[in-house]
Order: C-alpha cells, then sequence, then structure tokens
C-alpha cells in the first residue's frame, strides 16, 4: 500500500470541512493510517515549507498553517495514491478548481485553499517523516 500526507488547513477546520475533507478522501476507498488535530508549530511548518524558504509568499505561508489547528492525516490507499489526492484537491487556485474537487466545491481564495497533499512519493515519505516520525 502506498502512503501520503494529508493536511485539512486551518481555515478547512475554522469553516467546519476538515471531516467532509476525510470523508470525500475515505469515500474514495483511502483508509487513514494516522489523524491528528494540531496547531502547526513554526519550527515544524519551517521544515515542511523549506523548498519555499526565501521566496516572497514565505512568511504569510507559514503565517497561515500555524495560525489554528489543522487536521493532519497520513492516508494509505494503491499505487499513486498522491496523485488520487491531488486530484481530488483540484488546483490551487480554487477559481481554477472544477467543481467536485474540494477546492472547486468549498475554496473561494487562493492563498486560503483548504487543503495540502504530497505532490509525489518523495514528498510523501519527506512530509509524513516530519508530522508522523513514527511511520517513517
Amino acid at each position: 500500500m502506498n502512503r501520503t500526507l494529508v493536511i485539512a488547513k486551518p481555515d478547512a477546520v475554522r469553516r467546519g470541512l476538515a471531516g467532509e475533507i476525510l470523508a470525500r478522501l475515505e469515500r474514495k476507498g483511502l483508509r487513514p493510517v494516522a489523524v491528528e488535530l494540531r496547531t502547526i508549530d513554526e519550527e515544524t511548518a519551517g521544515r515542511h515549507y523549506a523548498e519555499h524558504a526565501g521566496k516572497p509568499f514565505y512568511g504569510d505561508l507559514v503565517s497561515f498553517i500555524t495560525g489554528g489547528p489543522s487536521l493532519v492525516m497520513v492516508l494509505e490507499g494503491p499505487e499513486d495514491t498522491w496523485r488520487i489526492v491531488r486530484t481530488m484537491m483540484g488546483p490551487t487556485n480554487p477559481a481554477d478548481a472544477p467543481p467536485g474537487t474540494i477546492r472547486g466545491d468549498f475554496g473561494t481564495v487562493m492563498t486560503e485553499n483548504l487543503v495540502h497533499g504530497s505532490d509525489g512519493p518523495e514528498s510523501a515519505a519527506r512530509e509524513i517523516g516530519i508530522f508522523f516520525p513514527e511511520l517513517a
């Protein structure tokens, strides 16, 4: 089985959508291996967003993800589970996200786009190690 990391971000939790996001992923056939409601600290956010350090939007990114509780999950499924999740999420900009995707159905602003999903198997392994080291 393949694993990937998914985060229902603070805007999703604040809007009461974290359960809906997890439910959609489960209905697709993905199985939660680890799920935790947590406020991500700055150090963890810095490790998670390390590839964006130094970019103009980095500070806002860290500030947003640390600004309230997130539902952090490891999901298990078939080969390319990460790709299934990314398809279900829809494009980063909710204005471009088709209906039926998480961002297409619930997103309104690109900077608060509800959900994060690993963008490949290497990222999934790295991100799972950051948030759930016991599963790495």
